[in-house]
């Protein structure tokens, strides 16, 4: 039992005395890991990368300070027609519409017929002004044997007087049925068969068609609601208003330029400028109506469709990175930076950055750097992928 026991023992010290060996040569040669080509461990969040490693992935970094950029106001906004280009065509007559002579999506030019509307005004527009032109001629010879007798002492200035009241009420009359005569003449007025015939005020395409045939229409004189019956215009240039809230509206000026995109087409940016901003705010949203015109060639823009509108105001300096740099980690936005060497390695570290979205080359950085970081501007993706 003794013997067995100091050889254990004995066993037992050699075991030991190999382990501290073991230790001492490591801690006299801290780097022979490295020197070997072994990778050490990484902190979380850093990349160690041998030089040989750096050049394969092709890294490159650059120093971040202060830059030129682009600063903007975000709003929305809803595409509407040129106004100075574009017609919203009512009846100025009452009645029934027995034919339409313009199809959606038809091109017309000015004195084009649109509708043919059956209607008792224009019968009636007729008869008022014959009628008015048959009481001025009475009201006109009353008055002359009035002036006539009261010349002869045969008649009173007060019965003068009453005629010359009617001569004028006449005269009104008269006035009144011919200005509805000339506003009937916009169209071709049929007298024998009471038919008007809309016509275009514009050249343009027919955007919008509220009528069919057999649907009675409302005229706009007769005093009751009236409905649009065509929308004619052209696309291929388009406004976008929106709303700027009082604190912006001192960045914004007539001539800037603006960017929109809308749903339909999410990847593609329409480029214009501010041509209109209101002098006045809105009382409820303390916000000032803008507008912005846009070539719209391909007609891709429609009115109504909503739009997301990008103001460019005045350029500024700020500490600012490439954004080419910025890696979107879900919700977050990155960034790696060369932290230095050590060991022959080259380290990377991936920190969490905010910025001020735009679409220049350079973005604000408004939390997470500091002036004169070494911040990763190719490569990044790669360095991402060996974490």
């Amino acid at each position: 039992m003794g013997a067995h026991s100091h050889c254990s023992l004995s066993a037992i010290a050699v075991a030991v005395r190999l382990v501290a060996a073991s230790a001492l040569i490591s801690a006299c040669h801290p780097s022979q890991a490295a020197a070997e080509g072994t990778k050490l461990p990484t902190p979380a969040g850093q990349v160690w990368l041998k030089p040989a490693e750096v050049r394969d992935a092709k890294i490159e970094v650059q120093s971040i300070g202060p830059q030129v950029v682009e600063d903007s106001v975000l709003t929305s906004g809803v595409v509407t027609l040129d106004d100075q280009r574009s017609a919203h065509v009512f009846t100025p007559v009452t009645g029934r519409v027995i034919k339409i002579l313009a199809e959606l999506g038809q091109q017309v030019k000015k004195g084009d017929p649109l509708a043919i509307i059956e209607s008792p005004d224009v019968g009636s527009a007729v008869s008022d002004a014959h009628k008015a032109e048959a009481d001025l001629i009475a009201a006109d010879h009353s008055l002359r044997r009035k002036k006539e007798l009261f010349d002869a002492q045969a008649a009173s200035a007060a019965d003068v007087e009453a005629s010359e009241d009617t001569y004028r009420n006449a005269k009104a009359e008269l006035e009144r049925a011919r200005q509805k005569q000339f506003l009937l003449r916009v169209g071709n007025v049929d007298a024998v068969t009471q038919s008007y015939t809309l016509t275009a005020p514009i050249d343009g395409e027919i955007l919008l068609r509220n009528i069919t045939p057999g649907v009675e229409v409302q005229g706009q004189y007769a005093g009751g609601a009236t409905q649009e019956l065509f929308t004619i215009g052209e696309l291929d240039r388009v406004w976008v208003l929106g709303d700027v809230y009082e604190v912006d509206i001192g960045r914004v000026h007539v001539g800037t330029p603006a960017k929109v995109t809308v749903p339909a087409y999410p990847d593609k940016v329409f480029e214009g400028r501010v041509d209109w901003v209101s002098g006045g705010l809105d009382a409820v949203t303390r916000t000032a109506r803008v507008r912005c015109t846009f070539e719209n060639p391909d007609e891709l823009l429609r009115p109504s469709m909503y739009a997301t509108v990008r103001i460019t105001v005045d350029e500024r300096k700020a500490l600012a990175v490439p954004a080419v740099a910025l890696l979107r980690l879900g919700e977050y936005t990155m960034v790696f930076v060369q932290i230095g060497e050590l060991d022959g390695f080259v380290r990377y570290e991936r920190l969490p950055v905010e910025v001020v979205d735009g679409e220049g080359p350079w973005l604000e950085v408004t939390h997470g750097l500091d002036l004169g970081q070494q911040v990763v501007v190719s490569g990044a993706a790669n360095l991402s992928q060996k974490i």
